[in-house]
């Protein structure tokens, strides 16, 4: 999954700073004391909402067109630069235990150098995730 840009409409909070409504994903609503905070509350949730969709093995929704929405008279636009793998890494920390096989000389050699298998396990797969096909 690739960068996501999704609409965001930015209230005017009566209590100071800005509420935030997301016209493609209904249950997402965060806040923030101003617009640097509601901004990355935004980012945050909308990774909760979209990452507990993909748990339930729902639809990820796509993202409307932002010259298609009209805002109320106390709102404004804004379009969320969203990043799913970089959400995932920031906020999961699970690890799973994978076991896996490899030539002795390799593990022999990669032992020697002192080398730490799940980091570069890691990494390859982060490469190959984020290359383009």
């Amino acid at each position: 999954m690739q960068k996501l840009f999704y609409p965001a409409l930015f209230h005017k909070a009566e209590e100071g700073g800005f509420w935030v409504s997301f016209p493609d994903v209904p249950e997402c609503l965060t806040q923030g004391d101003d617009m640097e905070n509601a901004y990355e509350m935004a980012v945050d949730s909308l990774g909760l909402a979209l990452e507990c969709r993909e748990r339930e093995k729902q639809p990820i929704p796509a993202a409307s067109d932002p010259t298609l929405i009209a805002p109320e008279p106390d709102a404004f636009l804004v379009v969320i630069e969203f990043d799913m793998l970089a959400y995932k890494k920031r906020t999961g920390s699970r690890a799973v235990k994978k076991t896996l096989s490899i030539p002795e000389w390799l593990n022999e050699k990669a032992m020697s150098m002192g080398l730490n298998f799940s980091q570069i396990l890691q990494e390859a797969l982060i490469a190959k995730i984020q290359s383009p096909k």
